[in-house]
């Protein structure tokens, strides 16, 4: 990364020592693995931890945020409704397409160690300019649940980030340990198909009955 920005090099190395070891990886570990011999780099430049993990989930963001709304204008140009596989498509596939396209091969990881965090967590997020494609993937699968109860479907959108995450991390894993390829469609499609499956899945009868809204 010879003439990258100490900035770029800090949140890539925040990204993969995360990824690896978790959110609470010393910031002085993080510094010398971008080349910095400051320890207050990362204040400098980010001013805290919660800083620099937001930094690195908008770096990214930009990138697939590119991707997405691609794939909902292509979606669009098709005339046909996407449905919930075509809207879980424009979320996850970009996912996918970081190792392959972008040599970015811990973001899932990454994002699963710090799924919990308000940088991912916080639905007021949606409302970034960064963050339409998101918005307006999960509008569509709000509406393409509408037949389930309130309480029901808030619980599975909610869920959809943990499911999203763990199983990207895992199929992140597997590339890196060679038994799987990043660019193995059927593993994409395997993932979106269950996904599906745990957003769609029939309401049992005290589910059904019951339309009181989250608590």
């Amino acid at each position: 990364m010879a003439g990258t920005p100490a900035r770029e090099r800090i949140i890539v190395a925040a990204e993969r020592l995360i990824a690896e070891h978790g959110r609470s990886v010393p910031l002085r570990d993080i510094a010398a693995a971008a080349g910095q011999r400051n320890n207050s780099a990362i204040q400098y430049h980010f001013g805290s931890r919660d800083g620099l993990i937001e930094a690195v989930v908008e770096f990214r963001l930009a990138t697939l945020e590119v991707r997405r709304l691609e794939l909902l204008a292509e979606q669009a140009g098709s005339h046909r409704p996407p449905g919930v596989h075509g809207l879980l498509e424009a979320l996850v596939m970009p996912m996918f397409e970081l190792g392959e396209r972008h040599e970015i091969r811990h973001y899932a990881r990454f994002l699963e160690q710090i799924h919990p965090h308000p940088a991912v967590s916080d639905a007021a997020n949606l409302d970034n300019a960064g963050r339409t494609s998101v918005r307006v993937i999960m509008q569509g699968l709000d509406r393409e649940l509408a037949t389930l109860p309130p309480r029901l479907r808030v619980r599975r959108l909610r869920a959809l980030t943990t499911m999203v995450f763990a199983l990207l991390a895992d199929h992140e894993r597997a590339a890196e340990a060679g038994a799987a390829r990043a660019t193995d469609t059927r593993a994409w499609e395997e993932i979106i198909d269950m996904l599906a499956g745990a957003l769609t899945a029939p309401a049992t009868t005290r589910d059904a009955l019951s339309h009181d809204p989250m608590p």
